[in-house]
């Protein structure tokens, strides 16, 4: 977010002088003083750098270094369920998944088996 602030343009009879101010907000979070000396740096037509020549210690530490990037989510893979798959539970019996036994031999090893009480 920035602050819009005007230029300002004063006439005199052998010179023109330019004044750009900030608002006080800026110049006390930015712990300026009065007489500070500052330097203008063009950058293009649409950036100009104001640069301090001496900066003030930062009140509190700060690490300059590498920024390291959040590590992303992990998402959940076929291995991370709960309940193998058909073809993880066919060849854990040792049986092979076809057309006739889509989970193995016998039903015994389904989840939904566990689930029904014994009759």
């Amino acid at each position: 977010m920035g602050c819009p602030t005007k230029v300002q343009l004063i006439n005199r009879k052998d010179s023109q002088q330019w004044y750009v101010n900030f608002p006080a907000a800026i110049a006390q979070a930015m712990q300026f003083q009065r007489g500070e000396t500052v330097e203008w740096l063009i950058e293009d037509k649409q950036f100009l750098i104001l640069k301090r020549r001496q900066v003030p210690p930062a009140p509190v530490k700060i690490k300059k270094g590498r920024r390291v990037e959040p590590r992303p989510r992990r998402t959940a893979r076929r291995s991370d369920r709960r309940y193998p798959s058909a073809r993880r539970r066919a060849a854990a019996a040792g049986t092979r998944v076809g057309a006739t036994g889509l989970f193995g031999p016998a039903h015994g090893d389904r989840l939904v088996d566990h689930l029904w009480p014994a009759v």
